[in-house]
């Protein structure tokens, strides 16, 4: 999922925090660093699917979430590519300069927002880093046999992380940079068989491009973004209920439930807080969710029976969670 900084305040999560160490590092493209952890005791970490991501826990308490893109049956290590973002807020520029080859880490996880679903078919389409939660899904796909094809997008070829480990899938993969190719026509790769899978993960250019697709798709695009999408819709005030104590707040017009519910003593973990790291879904006992968030798929939306209350809010005047 999350290979980029997020928008987000600075709260980790703090349940199920465990301790890593770097066993290597190493560089994987322009830009790209690659972690590989493990833990202190060499014993085995908790196992996880592709798509998965883990919160890494830097030592200053900032948490950002990376995809897992190593070896899923490798039940002692994870690997994280991390992208050095000088626009960002550095996290990313704390892991390039100070994190080295047996540091201690803390990370929460790993969760998953981009499952995989069963398909003969499947087109991964990626942009830049967006690549690391795409190659455990390759691998499985290769595994079952499944016709799949990656279309690879970045700015040149010296900025494409893992362009070595993937020439051995040379025939089902077509690179894409702007440097010698100019602007893709992401349009050209709408799939004619409206059967297939389409997984992506990158900026949210491409992604709104990719989402474009869906008319033409028996499933939608499922995606991963790296930040949350910008929803100017406007709010009004709202009671949220803590099922569980009874506990009851206003939801400001300009408040989060997350806020509401630690005004009256009521805490929920929260990771990103903008909505695109799953951390807070919380079960909803009462009252239609306003879904604001990017991990949630439409299903699960119409649904109504879970809600990320760090940034999605009630169309009803209460909400009752189970909290």
């Amino acid at each position: 999922m999350l290979t980029a900084e997020p928008l987000a305040p600075e709260a980790p999560a703090q349940a199920g925090v465990r301790t890593v160490t770097v066993a290597r590092r190493h560089q994987v493209a322009d830009d790209v660093v690659e972690l590989v952890l493990r833990r202190p005791d060499g014993g085995r970490l908790p196992d996880w699917a592709p798509g998965a991501h883990i919160d890494l826990v830097l030592p200053d308490g900032r948490s950002r979430q990376y995809s897992l893109c190593g070896d899923r049956w490798d039940a002692h290590t994870y690997t994280i590519a991390v992208l050095l973002d000088p626009a960002g807020r550095g996290g990313s520029r704390y892991i390039h300069e100070h994190v080295s080859e047996g540091d201690t880490l803390t990370f929460a996880g790993p969760r998953n927002n981009f499952r995989m679903a069963p398909s003969a078919r499947q087109l991964f389409v990626a942009g830049g880093i967006g690549i690391t939660p795409l190659i455990p899904m390759i691998e499985q796909a290769e595994l079952l046999g499944t016709d799949w094809h990656l279309l690879y997008l970045g700015r040149s070829h010296a900025h494409l992380a893992y362009l070595r480990e993937l020439a051995r899938h040379s025939g089902r993969i077509t690179v894409h940079c702007k440097d010698t190719d100019g602007r893709a026509d992401l349009d050209a790769w709408i799939p004619t068989d409206p059967a297939v899978r389409v997984y992506a993960c990158g900026p949210e250019r491409l992604l709104d491009a990719v989402e474009a697709w869906a008319p033409a798709l028996e499933h939608a695009p499922r995606v991963e973004r790296f930040v949350a999408r910008l929803d100017d819709r406007p709010s009004r005030a709202f009671e949220v209920i803590a099922a569980r104590s009874g506990a009851a707040a206003t939801v400001g017009e300009h408040e989060t439930v997350v806020d509401a519910l630690r005004r009256v003593g009521v805490d929920v973990i929260t990771s990103c807080a903008q909505g695109v790291c799953g951390t807070c879904e919380t079960d909803v006992v009462d009252g239609r969710p306003d879904h604001r968030d990017s991990v949630l798929d439409e299903r699960t939306r119409a649904e109504g029976t879970c809600l990320l209350p760090c940034v999605s809010r009630c169309l009803d005047s209460r909400l009752v969670l189970d909290v």
